[in-house]
């Protein structure tokens, strides 16, 4: 037999396409000749593959071989073709037999000695591979705990080209440990409990993680921003499992999963320093890929010290805070990365951290405008609570009595989710913080006193249609804490009070 064909796959972006590897073997001036659109380091992989066969102990006589990398219009990128590449060119050479590669798919890197390396992208790559009916997916071992969270698919891990041959001649494979089920070591978050003070800031935290709404914490250095921030990590409610899968996804793809435990468990959090770019934050690139918004998809992402970040970075994160997703145009796609979001935020009110207390602030009042007016209106009126922390007392810092942790506000956290997740059954939001216009009015009603409220704080606050119905979306969430099925006049009059404070710095 000279032709045959092997199935594999490439990722682009999030998105997965199957591949046909080709490999005609034939008589004639000896070559090794790649076609398909490939990349540099595909194009590499015949020398690696041709080694590899070799020092495997089979034989490669010289003769004319043309693979084959289709379809023609995908750019195939990275090692992954290593695997498939060598085994439909021993299938042509008649050295395995064509009849067990149906309906598998082959994926992984080779190295010279014939050993099989792991690659990224596997969970996505076995999903889809199940979705077009493959039944058998060969990886390589250390994929293999990775590509067993798809229930229903057939996953052999191999660890090298030898094992690889004897899975397509049907031989019995050595028992490998499998070790994907191991439990994740606990991550330490600082606790609620350790926070002296700042009672408004807790509770502020509590309700944008209970409805799923960006919070922007303003106060002097020292007064337990980072720390805060670092604490709502800690009552994150669990994914359920259809979250952790797509989550765990976009770390596949990145490469960034744990071998043994690649199933995540837990919701991201992830801090960004300011030097970050728009492409760290949002993805890109030439070949685009997640950002860090999207490593932080069904958590938080933080970012301290809010206007050192530069204000083209912050404006790129308007859409997706609002569509729940970054897309990236290039000349030959359109990339979509997931991008749910909770926004938390810190920043002091000033270069120096001192203002508004004029006796210890040492800032001019244009350094004052021109520090705060890095924070652009349309951002602020993306952010659902604003809060205020004070700088600590001593007082307080000095109390023995002991705030309450970061337990017990997680069960009321996790409560409300539930709630939030029986009321909303059946459709495509989850938390009140993604309510659209048609949910606010179902979900959202007011009375005739909260009506006038309302119209009063719209007229007086100079609101916007965004951020009275963030207004509304963060009373609800409130009223879900306090387990009233009615939004009251005091759950709006504590949500209009998380609008004022950006009133006091940015005022007109």
């Amino acid at each position: 037999m000279s032709f045959s064909t092997i199935t594999s796959a490439a990722v682009d972006g999030l998105g997965v396409e199957l591949v046909r590897v080709e490999a005609d073997v034939s008589n004639g001036l000896p070559m090794f000749h790649m076609v398909g659109y490939l990349s540099s380091e595909v194009k590499e992989a015949g020398e690696r593959v041709r080694t590899a066969i070799r020092n495997s102990g089979f034989e490669y006589p010289p003769k004319r071989t043309v693979i084959n990398l289709s379809p023609a219009t995908l750019r195939k990128r990275g090692a992954s073709f290593d695997l498939p590449i060598a085994m439909a060119s021993l299938m042509s050479l008649g050295q395995i037999p064509a009849e067990k590669q149906k309906k598998s798919l082959v994926i992984g890197e080779l190295s010279l000695d014939g050993r099989v390396r792991k690659v990224p992208g596997i969970l996505p790559i076995v999903m889809k591979a199940k979705a077009a009916g493959v039944s058998r997916c060969i990886v390589p071992a250390e994929n293999m705990a990775e590509g067993s969270l798809v229930s229903g698919m057939e996953v052999i891990g191999v660890e090298s080209l030898n094992e690889t041959v004897s899975v397509f001649q049907g031989k019995p494979m050595p028992e490998k440990q499998f070790q994907g089920r191991e439990e994740e070591e606990p991550e330490m978050f600082p606790d609620f409990a350790d926070i002296r003070g700042q009672d408004n800031v807790k509770r502020a935290a509590e309700i944008a993680v209970a409805g799923g709404h960006n919070l922007l914490m303003i106060g002097p250095p020292g007064s337990g921003k980072s720390m805060t921030a670092k604490c709502i990590a800690g009552i994150l409610p669990p994914p359920d499992m259809k979250e952790s899968l797509e989550i765990t996804k976009i770390y596949s793809v990145l490469g960034m999963l744990n071998e043994k435990s690649p199933l995540i468990r837990k919701r991201p959090f992830r801090e960004v320093h300011h030097t970050a770019t728009r492409a760290a934050l949002i993805g890109g690139g030439m070949f685009p890929h997640p950002g860090e918004i999207s490593l932080a998809h069904g958590g938080v992402l933080f970012l301290d010290e809010l206007p050192e970040f530069k204000k083209s970075v912050l404006e790129v994160l308007r859409q997706p805070l609002e569509e729940k997703e970054i897309q990236i145009t290039r000349t030959y796609g359109t990339y979509r990365f997931p991008a749910d979001v909770i926004l938390v935020a810190a920043m002091n009110p000033c270069p120096c951290g001192c203002y508004p207390d004029m006796q210890k602030c040492t800032c001019s009042p244009a350094q004052i405008q021109m520090y705060l007016n890095k924070i652009s209106r349309p951002f602020l009126d993306r952010i659902d609570l604003c809060v205020e922390a004070e700088a600590v007392s001593y007082e307080d810092l000095t109390s023995e009595r002991r705030a309450e942790s970061s337990a017990q506000i997680r069960k009321r956290v996790c409560r409300v989710r539930e709630t939030q997740k029986e009321r909303y059954r059946g459709m495509e939001i989850t938390v009140n913080g993604m309510l659209d216009e048609k949910g606010l009015k179902r979900y959202c009603a007011l009375g005739a006193e909260e009506k006038r409220l309302m119209e009063q704080a719209f007229s007086v606050m100079e609101l916007t249609a965004r951020g009275y119905h963030r207004i509304l979306k963060t009373a609800r969430t409130i009223a879900d804490l306090e387990g009233e099925e009615q939004i009251r006049e005091n759950h709006l009059k504590e949500a209009l009070g998380y609008r004022m404070v950006d009133k006091k710095y940015w005022a007109r």
